[in-house]
């Protein structure tokens, strides 16, 4: 499993990369992507649609099931990852390049783990 210390990463497997300017980039980790399967369908919010830390955002659907996507921080959405829409699998093969969303105008981050925290986090489980 792949976790990358220069990003923040939530219980329920989303991570989270500060761009400074109050704006994060947000997308699913190496561990979610693994134990989905293969992506065959993203739904994302749209440009301008509020999301809430803890919340969930949008969907994933795989081969094996379809699960929601919850939010690290509180904010607006500034851009959603359009080529994913034709492209899901790119979140399996590069969970940490294959960004979901971009938000801006962040008014409050949720419960977040560092690297660490978060490798300690998925040996518990």
């Amino acid at each position: 499993m792949n976790i990358q210390s220069d990003l923040k990463y939530t219980k329920s497997h989303e991570w989270v990369k500060d761009l400074g300017g109050n704006c994060a980039l947000l997308g699913l980790d190496d561990y979610a992507q693994d134990q989905l399967g293969e992506l065959v369908f993203i739904n994302l919010p749209e440009v301008g649609d509020e999301v809430t830390a803890g919340e969930a955002f949008g969907d994933v659907e795989s081969v094996k099931a379809v699960s929601d996507v919850f939010s690290g921080v509180t904010g607006k959405v500034a851009e959603a990852n359009a080529e994913l829409a034709d492209k899901p699998q790119k979140v399996n093969e590069d969970p940490f390049g294959a960004w979901l969303i971009k938000v801006e105008d962040i008014t409050a981050y949720g419960d977040l783990m560092d690297a660490k925290e978060y490798e300690a986090y998925c040996a518990s489980l």
